[in-house]
């Protein structure tokens, strides 16, 4: 079995992002009307100082990415903003690997929960963040008249879900 790691996302392999994202064309049909995303779109999502943004590696290859947020002035709680993977790695058990590589990392930081939201009509990410443990809390609006589900697990320093 290869194993996950994380590495930053760059301006230099934005391209690599592209790819990965534009082969998620239903995701990105529900989230912004089009299945394919702009460079300067990816830029601005990836490339801010709001958010961290990763690649997911399996072995040397970049098949996903993580984007998220250590800590949401909001609410004090890191969210998970988005974890795809690249659609011809998808149902191998991936990105759910990568997530708990994740969760591991926050464990290391002393942090007991975590957020995120989904999409409304995103099934497949409802039902593979709840398998994972996260629990609904309430629906927000998102942008453009659209609305999230939000999500919360708590996590513990045991290896669990």
């Amino acid at each position: 079995m290869q194993t996950i790691s994380f590495e930053e996302i760059t301006e230099t392999k934005l391209c690599i992002v592209k790819e990965i994202v534009d082969s998620n064309k239903s995701y990105n049909l529900l989230e912004n009307g089009r299945e394919t995303r702009s460079l300067e779109e990816l830029k601005e999502e990836f490339l801010n100082s709001s958010t961290e943004s990763v690649f997911i590696k399996y072995g040397s290859h970049y098949i996903g990415v993580i984007d998220y947020l250590d800590k949401n002035p909001k609410d004090g709680f890191p969210w998970l903003g988005l974890l795809m993977i690249q659609k011809e790695y998808q149902g191998k058990g991936i990105a759910k690997q990568a997530y708990k590589f994740y969760e591991k990392t926050l464990q290391h930081k002393g942090i007991s929960a975590i957020r995120l939201g989904v999409l409304i009509g995103n099934e497949r990410a409802k039902t593979f963040w709840e398998s994972l443990g996260f629990v609904y809390l309430e629906t927000k609006p998102y942008k453009e008249n659209r609305e999230v589900a939000c999500y919360e697990k708590v996590i513990t320093n045991q290896q669990k879900n």
